[in-house]
């Protein structure tokens, strides 16, 4: 009995043009994974949730309610604050491209991006004061000044540092979406 799906010699009908049914353009993605820091922290996060949660369950069976409801509280709000974390980066659509920081969104449609490029500078070291040397991925708005905004990407952040790769990989999907955008539509 052939399985003609487990076999390699059979013959695949597939358009390369043809997008993948999920592959849905105007929903907003990012084009690169979380890195290693970034999920890290998210867990370390969401553990100590999980230990506030506890408390608040050993508050409501032996103290008041309203003590285990501040305690479940400050729960939640860890919980929120991990799931942010998560949430932060930049995505790109047909859109445009979005930077998500940890209290503030910016979204810029690509019919306002003047340029989108790789250069090398000093970048801040996992968002903290201090700059080391490194790569940012900066775009330039169109009606603006020259000065471009917050960079993008850095290799220097939770989800490239240590990942050169990555980051060159991200930076590279980032400028050919503008490209394919600003060109095309």
């Amino acid at each position: 009995m052939p399985l003609p799906f487990l076999t390699a010699d059979r013959a695949f009908d597939t358009a390369d043009d043809v997008a993948l049914p999920y592959d849905d353009r105007d929903q907003w993605r990012r084009p690169y994974r979380p890195g290693p820091w970034r999920v890290g922290a998210s867990a370390l996060l969401l553990l100590l949730a999980s230990f506030v949660l506890f408390a608040a369950v050993i508050i409501a069976a032996t103290g008041g309610p309203s003590s285990a409801g501040v305690v479940f509280g400050i729960a939640v709000l860890v919980i929120l604050c991990a799931l942010r974390m998560l949430r932060m980066g930049a995505w790109v659509s047909a859109h445009g491209v979005r930077q998500v920081a940890f209290f503030t969104t910016r979204t810029v449609a690509w019919q306002q991006v003047a340029s989108l490029r790789t250069v090398q500078q000093p970048v801040r070291w996992l968002g903290l004061p201090r700059t080391v040397q490194g790569q940012a991925l900066l775009l330039v708005r169109q009606g603006r000044s020259a000065e471009p905004m917050a960079p993008l990407l850095t290799t220097h952040t939770s989800d490239f540092l240590a990942r050169d790769g990555a980051f060159n990989r991200a930076a590279d999907a980032v400028e050919a979406w503008a490209d394919e955008y600003r060109r095309g539509r």
